[in-house]
């Protein structure tokens, strides 16, 4: 009887050590980290043309990547480039005429001081000077506006990016500004988190943070670990949104916050859970980050 109840004091001692242990780690976690859940943000840009016209190549397929001033489309130029070639050639026809008016309005003035050539005829030169001067700058701007119209007939990828979606196919007729592509910007990286009300007072603009994917590196058997800061803090509260996993209950008011990831790699993806952990001692800031 007495080696039972020496056993069970044992194991009570044994159970309130471990609670004790266990009380004091999660302490000192919480005093020391911070732990959200977020998502690799995704921003879509919908490209489209500035023009519209027959789409004679689409150079790029779903899940393309594409860098900064990629050409990734292109409309049949034929109609834009006639167009362009006239209005070079009404560009030429009207110096020749404001050279000629001017030449004439510079020949004929200084006789009208003396009446050989009569007052009215003289204004009739400056007035001829001034539509062939008013003439030739409207077909320099029909002519740069044309240019920038054959320009337009190529499609450019504004940033780096990866092609979600393709709209359409070679040979449709597009009407300006319809979408062509669908793409994800890929950089910079930002996640999508949020705090709760009573972290918010621990967190500030510029913290460091580790963010880590649920990947499991097989060069290091442990889990993608990427290096952050945090860039925005929501001035409002909201609801926790449902795809966003918390400790506490989902109907808790929260903030969102959102981090810049600066060491990316081919390994993060659009929409990806993470786990973000932020260093509540420390005081230093990473480098700024672009928005």
């Amino acid at each position: 009887m007495k080696k039972k109840i020496i056993a069970l004091v044992v194991l009570i001692i044994l159970i309130a050590g471990l609670c004790i242990f266990f009380y004091k780690a999660n302490k000192k976690d919480t005093l020391d980290d911070l732990t959200l859940f977020g998502n690799i943000e995704i921003r879509q840009v919908d490209l489209s043309f500035q023009v519209s016209g027959l789409v004679s190549k689409l150079l790029k397929e779903e899940g393309d990547t594409v860098k900064k001033g990629e050409l990734i489309a292109v409309i049949d130029e034929s109609d834009y480039d006639a167009n362009f070639k006239r209005a070079e050639a009404e560009l030429d026809r009207t110096l020749a005429i404001q050279k000629d008016a001017t030449d004439k309005y510079n020949r004929y003035a200084p006789l009208g001081i003396d009446d050989t050539v009569s007052k009215q005829e003289v204004e009739s030169l400056y007035n001829a000077q001034n539509k062939a001067n008013a003439d030739y700058k409207a077909a320099v701007a029909n002519k740069d506006y044309l240019s920038n119209q054959l320009k337009y007939t190529k499609l450019y990828a504004p940033e780096d990016g990866v092609i979600m979606v393709r709209v359409i196919e070679p040979g449709s007729n597009v009407a300006k500004g319809q979408p062509v592509y669908t793409m994800a910007k890929t950089n910079p990286v930002w996640v999508r988190a949020f705090v709760n009300e009573k972290d918010l007072g621990n967190i500030k603009y510029g913290q460091r943070v580790n963010v880590f994917t649920d990947t499991v590196n097989p060069q290091t058997g442990k889990k993608r670990e990427y290096k952050g800061q945090i860039g925005y803090i929501s001035p409002v509260a909201e609801f926790t949104p449902k795809t966003v996993q918390s400790t506490d209950t989902r109907t808790d008011l929260v903030y969102r916050i959102r981090v810049y990831i600066y060491d990316t790699d081919e390994f993060l993806r659009q929409g990806m859970p993470v786990t973000i952990k932020v260093n509540l001692k420390s005081d230093g800031k990473n480098k700024k980050m672009e928005n």
